[in-house]
This record gives C-alpha cells, sequence and structure tokens, in this order.
C-alpha cells in the first residue's frame, strides 16, 4: 500500500510526457508534412489550369472551386497543428490560447460555452501554462462527462488575486463520496500541473448542481503583472 502513491504518480508523469510528446508529434506532422502536401497539390492546380484553359474553358472555374475547397482544408490542418502545439500559451499568449481552446470545444458541444477574459490578469509563463493545461482538462471534462448544457470559462482580477474559473450546470457528483475514492486521472493531472507552480485547485460540486474549479494567484506574488501572458 505504500507504494501505491509513488506508483499513481509515475502513472501521472508517463500520461503526461507521453500526451505531450504524441501532441507534438502530430503537430510537426500536420504542419511539415500534411500541410505541405495540401499547398504543394494547390500549385499543382494552377499548373493543370494553365496548361488546359484553352482546350477546356470551364476548367478555370473548376479548378478554382476545388481550389477554395483545398484552402479551407489547409487551414483547417494549421489551426489544428498550433492547438496541438504545447507550446501554444508561449507563442500565442494565455488569452489567445484560451480562446481558441474554447472554440475547439464549442465544435461538436450541443450545448454553450461562455468565455471571458479580464484584459488585466497578466500572469508568469509557467503559471499561465498551468492555467492553460487545467482549463484544457476541466473543460474537456465538463464536455464529455457532466451532461452539461451551460459550461463557463472566465479569466478575472480582484485587488490581490487573478483568478480562473471553470463552471458547468451538469449532473455534478459528491465530492464527499468521491474523497473515499481513488481520484479520476483528470483530477490527477490537474493536481499535478498544479504542484509545478505551485497553485491550489479548488473543486466545488454536487450532485445536480453542476461543477466549479477554480485556480487563482496572488498579484504581488511575481510582479509580472505588466510582462506576463
Amino acid at each position: 500500500m505504500t507504494e501505491t502513491p509513488q506508483f499513481l504518480k509515475r502513472m501521472i508523469v508517463a500520461s503526461i510526457n507521453a500526451r505531450e510528446v504524441e501532441s507534438a508529434r502530430v503537430s510537426r506532422l500536420l504542419h511539415d508534412e500534411v500541410g505541405q502536401v495540401l499547398s504543394a497539390v494547390g500549385l499543382q492546380m494552377d499548373v493543370l489550369k494553365l496548361d488546359y484553359r484553352g482546350q477546356i474553358p470551364e476548367i478555370t472555374e473548376r479548378i478554382h472551386e476545388m481550389q477554395k475547397m483545398l484552402d479551407q482544408a489547409v487551414q483547417q490542418v494549421r489551426t489544428l497543428s498550433y492547438d496541438l502545439n504545447p507550446s501554444i500559451v508561449e507563442r500565442a499568449g494565455l488569452q489567445s490560447a484560451l480562446d481558441r481552446l474554447v472554440g475547439r470545444f464549442r465544435t461538436g458541444f450541443n450545448g454553450s460555452i461562455r468565455y471571458s477574459y479580464d484584459p488585466q490578469v497578466r500572469l508568469p509563463a509557467d503559471v499561465a501554462s498551468v492555467w492553460y493545461k487545467i482549463a484544457e482538462i476541466a473543460t474537456e471534462n465538463s464536455v464529455q462527462h457532466s451532461a452539461a448544457q451551460r459550461i463557463e470559462v472566465m479569466i478575472r482580477s480582484t485587488s490581490r488575486q487573478f483568478i480562473m474559473e471553470i463552471h458547468d450546470d451538469g449532473c455534478g457528483f459528491s465530492t464527499e463520496e468521491a474523497a473515499d475514492k481513488a481520484p479520476g486521472l483528470g483530477l490527477l493531472l490537474m493536481e499535478h500541473y498544479a504542484a509545478q507552480v505551485p497553485i491550489s485547485v479548488d473543486l466545488k460540486s454536487k450532485p445536480g448542481k453542476g461543477t466549479v474549479v477554480r485556480l487563482s494567484w496572488n498579484r504581488t506574488r511575481s510582479g509580472k503583472d505588466s510582462s506576463g501572458l
């Protein structure tokens, strides 16, 4: 029994590493190979149009329509590659990264997802990265497991703190009963990420009352209000 916590920690780290390595690999594959192949096909269509427009006048319009569809596919591949890259927060900033994250979850979700971001919130890069990862896990849990109709991702500021909350109006659960059971992978991952900064993750839920995941960061801890993400 004494080995169980360490075993869980090793599993968490292995899961995180595998997930981030695979995301980076797929991101590179989409950008460097799939995206370039699609772009090359578009160029070949231009050549085809020039070669045959005199013999087949209608080919210009048909190829133009095909290129429009191809351009959409290229854009979708680039967007997916961008979103899968583990360093998205460093490159885009937390506000933009979360905006893209929420947009991705809205696809295929039958309910509504509301996103609000106070522009005064400026976090150190390591904290911003952890907030993004926890927001991703919490929102994914709400979308897939809570049967929620409304989800809200809210980042706000007070005079002392920056706060992130992910609310849903889903089925919820008893935190007292959950405390007596082995925690799920999602909660373990959130706790692992939070411990890296460190910050605390406050989770509140009741059956039939939805779930709230809350993180906070003291404004005076980093002195980076003007230079963070």
